[in-house]
Parts: structure tokens; C-alpha cells; sequence
């Protein structure tokens, strides 16, 4: 039967005994943050909250946010996106598994240098999707204006933290464009692709080459 999520002893600075925290609540308090799941509005607020008080805490020390999402909402994933942006602390985005469509958006969004893949995981782009055939004819219209502006914005974006051409990117967004880690890495994606150390084959280090 599910054991639900792992709980782990935390005492308090001052505080004599331990208490039991969920292990997600004691990974927060070392800056370590994650998007493991569909993007939606619950888990942006929870992102964008923890964000804006670990940076009001402590501006000095970076944040880690680990994904592993194959994408979700677009306009809860900006909202993260913005607040990556906003915060005064530097922000390290870590691909673990899959960062697809807006989880790939939000990879993009660490703090340039500071974006890495893990060596087996996978980075998907693609344009923005929609729920067309439940509209009546003024709705499609409305709401096919609005995807196209959430594309440009979107292009924009990966133009601009990529490196890449524009038209680069918008043949990218015509279709699922799926990457390796180096691929991801050559893509302007992430900066730096985890190595496994050949010695224990549990560790990683960094690297910035191929």
C-alpha cells in the first residue's frame, strides 16, 4: 500500500527535541526545491510562495529547483517562470527525468550558467496547445488569438535565454521536439550536463563540455 510521502526528524535551532517533517518541508529549509508533477495552479503558487520567502530569508544564497514534469498549464508555468525572474537570488534549474513542455520552458529559466540536465534525462519543446473543438466558432477565434500571442511570448523567451535564431526556434515549436541532455546542452537549454563518476557511479559533477 502507498506510504505516502517520507517523513524525516528536523530539530529547530533552540528547540531540544526533533519533530517529524515531511521530507519535501526539510528539503525547502536547505533551499532545495521541486516540480515533480503536471504544472497547474497548486504547484505554481507553492513554487512561487517558497520562492519569494527563501529569497526574502535569504538573498544570498541560491536556490535549487529539480524537475521532472512532462509540462502542464502555460500560464501557471510563466507565472514561475516571472517569479524565477523577479526573485533577487540566483535560481539553479536541474532536469531529472523528463522537463518537458512547460517544464522545459521553466528549465530554461534558471539563471543562465546555472541550468543543468542530469546525463540520461530528456528536454521536450513544442508550441503551446489548446481545447479548440470544445469552443463555439466567437470562442476559437478568441482563443486562438490568445495562443498565438502565449507563442510569441514563448518564442521570445527561448530566443532570448537559448542564444538561438528566431527561426530556429519557431520551426522547434511546430512540433515535439525531444533532446538528450548534450542535445539540450548544445541547444542553449542547459549550460551544464551532469557526468557520473566513474568510481562509485552514484555521484555527478559538473561539466560544460560535450
Amino acid at each position: 500500500m502507498p506510504i505516502g510521502v517520507p517523513r524525516v526528524p528536523f530539530r529547530s535551532p533552540g528547540e531540544e527535541d526533533a519533530v517529524w517533517i515531511d521530507v519535501y518541508n526539510r528539503l525547502h529549509r536547505e533551499r532545495l526545491l521541486f516540480l515533480g508533477q503536471h504544472v497547474n495552479s497548486e504547484i505554481s503558487n507553492q513554487l512561487v510562495g517558497l520562492m519569494v520567502y527563501l529569497s526574502i530569508e535569504d538573498d544570498t544564497k541560491d536556490l535549487y529547483l529539480f524537475i521532472n514534469s512532462p509540462g502542464g498549464w502555460v500560464i501557471p508555468g510563466i507565472a514561475i517562470y516571472d517569479t524565477m525572474q523577479f526573485v533577487s537570488t540566483d535560481i539553479h534549474t536541474i532536469c531529472i527525468g523528463l522537463a518537458a513542455s512547460m517544464g522545459s520552458f521553466i528549465l530554461v529559466g534558471g539563471e543562465i550558467t546555472k541550468r543543468l540536465a542530469f546525463p540520461h534525462a530528456r528536454v521536450m519543446i513544442h508550441q503551446p496547445g489548446s481545447y479548440f473543438y470544445e469552443s463555439q466558432a466567437g470562442e476559437f477565434i478568441l482563443e486562438a488569438e490568445e495562443l498565438l500571442k502565449l507563442r510569441e511570448t514563448l518564442t521570445k523567451v527561448y530566443v532570448q535565454r537559448t542564444g538561438n535564431p528566431l527561426w530556429v526556434i519557431s520551426e522547434d515549436m511546430e512540433r515535439d521536439v525531444f533532446m538528450s541532455a548534450t542535445e539540450a546542452q548544445a541547444h542553449g537549454i542547459v549550460d551544464l550536463v551532469a557526468v557520473e563518476n566513474e568510481n562509485t557511479g552514484v555521484s555527478y559533477k559538473y561539466t560544460n563540455s560535450f
